[in-house]
């Protein structure tokens, strides 16, 4: 199974929300089976200063092999690499949707998607089934008793095509943290959904998602819990669940997104290797 690597060009710009930017994309190559189930991730390449576009790693059918040539592209023309959530394919075209978040600091993709324009291009590294989980997320859900989802702003598109995902009948119980009331967007399902958005207004991220769910009435029964967004909070709910609520850990599902007052490009801490380790160990 070959990973593609490809080039995508924005064909479309629209802000969603005041912080958030929902950039069309066309891909130069996207096979029709990919990129339509939930929460699909892909990795963008974004041009070094003074590119017009990235220069990107060699395709081939080794679909492990693209980071080495990835690493093999000198580090002057290295492409700065960031990982995303498809908000959509359109069906039966080549179209892929991207939301960012407009954080407001010097990031690449931040500063990107600040000023995305039709005509430029990335690379898109994905999207592909070999990074699927080993229990997709629908059966993972109809085994359970009910689902709880919880995530900041960046997981909001994978929320909202996992809750899309879910069938009727399913109960789910979802906890959002947003900026504030602005940043509020629908989510759809056919499933028994309960949404609550949790506003930060200036307190640290995910102070009010841990604080939201440590104080909430949850359904009875073992649930199946889908985490994702800062790495503190992800780890600081989890914790919550597995040791305050019983939570088994096989039933939890976890990614930190980002590191506040890090990046991608910083080293991994111990703690960020050790969620590493204990999710490969799960897979």
């Amino acid at each position: 199974m070959t990973l593609p690597v490809t080039f995508v060009e924005v064909v479309e710009v629209r802000r969603i929300t005041p912080r958030t930017a929902r950039v069309t994309f066309e891909a130069g190559a996207l096979a029709d089976s990919v990129g339509v189930a939930p929460d699909q991730q892909v990795k963008l390449c974004f041009p070094r200063p003074g590119q017009a576009e990235p220069e990107l790693p060699a395709q081939s059918d080794d679909p492990m092999s693209w980071y080495q040539a990835y690493l093999a592209i000198p580090e002057a023309a290295r492409p700065l690499l960031r990982s995303f959530t498809l908000r959509r394919r359109r069906p039966g075209t080549r179209l892929v949707e991207i939301d960012f978040v407009l954080h407001g600091d010097s990031g690449p993709a931040a500063a990107w998607a600040d000023r995305a324009a039709p005509g430029q291009r990335l690379g898109m590294v994905g999207p592909s089934a070999l990074y699927a989980p080993t229990v997709p997320f629908a059966e993972a859900a109809a085994a359970a008793d009910w689902v709880l989802l919880a995530g900041d702003e960046t997981a909001l598109p994978a929320i909202a095509t996992l809750v899309a995902a879910l069938p009727a009948g399913v109960r789910a119980v979802a906890f959002v943290e947003v900026a504030d009331e602005a940043e509020r967007q629908p989510l759809e399902s056919g499933a028994e959904l309960a949404v609550h958005w949790l506003t930060r207004c200036g307190r640290a991220p995910g102070e009010a998602l841990v604080g939201a769910v440590r104080a909430a009435g949850l359904p009875g029964g073992t649930p199946f819990a889908w985490l994702a967004g800062e790495a503190g909070a992800v780890r600081a709910l989890r914790r919550q669940l597995v040791e305050e609520r019983g939570v088994p850990k096989s039933s939890i599902d976890f990614t930190g997104y980002w590191r506040h007052r890090l990046t991608q490009d910083d080293a991994p801490t111990a703690e960020d290797l050790a969620d590493a380790q204990e999710r490969f160990a799960a897979s």
